[in-house]
């Protein structure tokens, strides 16, 4: 193995480990401080639910049943969903893996935790967060998955990581080090056979078992628990069945093939460049990709079910709020593309999301509202009596949940980021892949989360059936995602949509402006008002 692919792939399997390094500057500092958590506002939620937080990695939300796809990649997701309450219109605040979970965890967006791209892990800025308030009222507190945040293993009672590649359990078996072996020789791209192991090694099977042990342990206090999935993200591979499950041959078309990216613009021709300089033919491996990463679903949806069942037979379900989510997307073979990396397209920017349990009212079609992945937060301070603290910028999402009345101005739109900021790159600079370190010679690894696509910065709003982009150079794109949902056909230029634009505009403004950062509070005699949901729209 050469050196430079030796030291990529351990970047990869290592990534987890290499983010629970404490921050230097303001994270080390918070955690000196006690935080600032209130319980005024709400009365305590009677019997403290215990709090599941699923997340999955990189799941495009639009590719199950309930949605009208027409395979059936996730039926007990969509049950769940069904029994509970779930959005079509939920928005991650980035499309890349650490700047949305840091989102989830603190409820603000990149803009004000600092943490707009996979490397800023270090650099997150909130006065608390989730697992703060959480331990404040007393839960037992455990991730167990994959992590790629802030996080460290002392921040929770239980701490057990999974990457993509590996877990970080230096005992493991034999078997199981003989699996991590096997997925080093994906290259963090795709095995393009059925994964010669048992069901039993593949980490969602091993992560439900670890969290039913763990609850089992705990069940009788308060617990919180983040169940984290490194898939279905690469490398993509699957197990028989699942293998089988979704034949190339008879899968649907995709949306906008490759013809579709010269329209979407420089970011994507490039993605797609360097793909292809790492990985190959594209065209020819897409339709087996796209087999693996719905197979890899039903897998997850399988596990899901056991999950379910587990919790249910404990008879601790009564008392639970279950958050299923995930990070962001993947574009699973539109525009000719796999994985992520370039813009803001819906199919990386909205997420599944279902709640269910303990006082959700169940709602079989998707609620209307426009929401986001830094709700989740807030919503769950309200749920078990807790002030959303300072600094938080998500809002909750509880009466939405429990069938109340709620200011639907304030949930008309979605907004999110994207960007780390500076100028674009583009071919003129005198910038190699190949030192970059997002392609490394003879090998398959490539990280499409690179210079090219990650540079400059970008905001987004979804309202309704339109959708507006916007970037720093004053670029815009306007979609309408009724008659075009794969946003070919920009309209910005349009004197016909003019009007709609200008609304948009005004709209992506406001929230703009309403989400730069709040704090520090002014202190001396000003007073700092707020919603105690974090309401700015009452109309």
């Amino acid at each position: 193995m050469s050196n430079n692919r030796r030291h990529f792939l351990k970047s990869i399997a290592a990534t987890a480990a290499a983010t629970t390094l404490l921050a230097k500057n303001a994270k080390a500092e918070k955690l000196k401080r006690k935080p600032k958590i209130t319980e005024k506002n709400f009365s305590s939620a009677s019997g403290a639910p215990n709090i599941i937080i699923v997340m999955t990695d990189q799941q495009r939300a639009d590719v199950c049943k309930r949605e009208g796809f027409p395979l059936d990649t996730t039926p007990f997701l969509d049950s769940l969903a069904n029994r509970g309450v779930w959005f079509n219109k939920a928005y991650t605040s980035a499309p890349a893996c650490v700047p949305a979970r840091s989102s989830m965890l603190t409820g603000r967006f990149p803009n004000t935790t600092q943490v707009r791209s996979n490397h800023n892990v270090d650099d997150v800025v909130f006065q608390t967060d989730i697992i703060d308030v959480l331990k404040y009222r007393g839960y037992k507190t455990a991730l167990i998955g994959k992590k790629h945040c802030y996080l460290k293993s002392a921040d929770l009672d239980v701490f057990k990581e999974y990457g993509h590649i590996r877990s970080y359990d230096w005992q493991e078996s034999t078997d199981k080090k003989a699996f991590y072996r096997w997925m080093q020789k994906t290259e963090f791209h795709a095995a393009f056979a059925p994964t010669p192991f048992a069901l039993e090694l593949q980490y969602p099977y091993r992560i439900v078992t670890e969290s039913l042990q763990w609850i089992d342990s705990v069940k009788k206090q308060p617990f919180f628990l983040w169940m984290s999935f490194p898939e279905p993200h690469n490398p993509y591979q699957v197990p028989a069945p699942y293998y089988d499950m979704f034949p190339p041959e008879k899968l649907p078309s995709v949306h906008a093939g490759k013809e579709t990216i010269d329209k979407k613009g420089y970011a994507y021709r490039k993605q797609r460049e360097l793909s292809e300089m790492a990985t190959g033919n594209i065209d020819e491996q897409l339709p087996r990709l796209r087999s693996n990463y719905f197979g890899m679903l039903r897998l997850i949806d399988d596990q899901m079910k056991r999950f379910v069942a587990g919790l249910e037979a404990m008879g601790v379900m009564e008392n639970t709020i279950l958050v299923f989510l995930s990070d962001h997307g993947d574009y699973v073979g539109e525009y000719g593309m796999i994985r992520k990396g370039a813009g803001v397209p819906e199919v990386l920017m909205r997420i599944s999301t279902i709640w269910y349990g303990k006082g959700i009212k169940a709602e079989a079609n998707p609620h209307p509202a426009h929401v986001s992945i830094t709700d989740v937060f807030p919503t769950i301070c309200e749920a078990i009596g807790v002030d959303i603290p300072e600094g938080v910028q998500g809002r909750s999402l509880w009466p939405l949940l429990t069938g109340k009345s709620y200011p639907e101005k304030e949930f008309a739109a979605a907004y999110a980021e994207q960007g780390y900021g500076g100028l674009f790159f583009n071919d003129e600079d005198p910038l190699d892949p190949y030192d970059e370190g997002c392609v490394v010679r003879n090998s398959k690894l490539f990280d499409e989360l690179n210079t090219w696509t990650q540079s400059g910065s970008m905001r987004m709003l979804r309202k309704d059936d339109w959708k507006i982009e916007y970037d720093m150079m004053g670029t815009g794109a306007l979609y309408n995602l009724k008659d075009d949902p794969s946003e070919i056909k920009n309209l910005w230029d349009d004197p016909r949509y003019s009007a709609m634009k200008t609304e948009l505009l005004q709209e992506l403004l406001k929230r703009a402006i309403r989400y730069q950062d709040d704090i520090p509070y002014p202190g001396k005699r000003y007073h700092f008002k707020r919603d105690k949901r974090n309401y700015y729209d009452f109309l």
